[in-house]
């Protein structure tokens, strides 16, 4: 029985990134990563804003959906190894990288072996964030490459009625933006955005954001 919705995540998973692969939304650049590049992480660190931690946090979902698929992962990944920096309302630019993954100063002695980076959903919507975005990533992979660390794009999903900026084309942008930021730098791209936009193509009533257009609900979530 375990099976089945283990199956059914991976089918749904190859599935976003099939999307992602193929120009789904306005011709993107190809994912150059495909497939994560660091072999089980115990020491992982998620970079952004409130995305994060609305809905019990990501990495707290993350953190027990590893604990559930493998229970011998429950002394290895820990509550104070997998960690979340978070400032609301914040683009990538706002956050001290050099602080966060320099060992021992929030609390983790050894080096994060996987930084993910989650920006603001409105960054990719003009030219003068789309290029704060990508000079902040580029910036920040080198100083994560140095101390041992992989960086992975954490693909926002975009603003849905009623928020003002909620705009057909949005995803499109923010994949394109992520994409070509992650090619350049390297780094996997995680499709939150696009498995945002597969769940309601499949289901049209189902709850992802909040009723403010912008912030994940719980299921939204679990569903990152």
């Amino acid at each position: 029985m375990a099976q089945r919705p283990l199956s059914s995540l991976i089918r749904f998973l190859l599935l976003v990134t099939l999307l992602l692969s193929h120009a789904a939304f306005a011709a993107p650049p190809e994912p150059l990563i495909k497939a994560p590049q660091v072999d089980t992480p115990t020491r992982v660190l998620f970079v952004g804003n409130s995305y994060l931690y609305y809905g019990d946090s990501v990495q707290n979902h993350v953190r027990r959906m590893v604990w559930a698929g493998d229970p011998s992962m429950e002394k290895k990944l820990l509550t104070s190894t997998i960690k979340s920096a978070t400032i609301g309302g914040s683009e990538l630019s706002h956050h001290n990288i050099d602080h966060l993954t320099k060992p021992g100063n929030i609390g983790v002695k050894e080096p994060f072996q996987l930084v993910i980076l989650q920006g603001g959903a409105g960054e990719p919507l003009s030219a003068a964030r789309r290029a704060r975005f990508r000079e902040k990533a580029i910036e920040f992979n080198k100083i994560i490459s140095a101390r041992g660390g992989k960086t992975a794009l954490y693909l926002t999903h975009a603003y849905v009625s009623p928020h003002e900026q909620a705009k057909p084309e949005n995803i499109g942008l923010t994949v394109d933006l992520y994409v070509s930021v992650g090619n350049e730098i390297g780094a996997l791209v995680i499709p939150v955005g696009l498995a945002f936009e597969e769940a309601y193509r499949r289901r049209p009533g189902m709850k992802l954001h909040k009723e403010d257009g912008t912030h994940p609900e719980f299921a939204g979530t679990y569903l990152v």
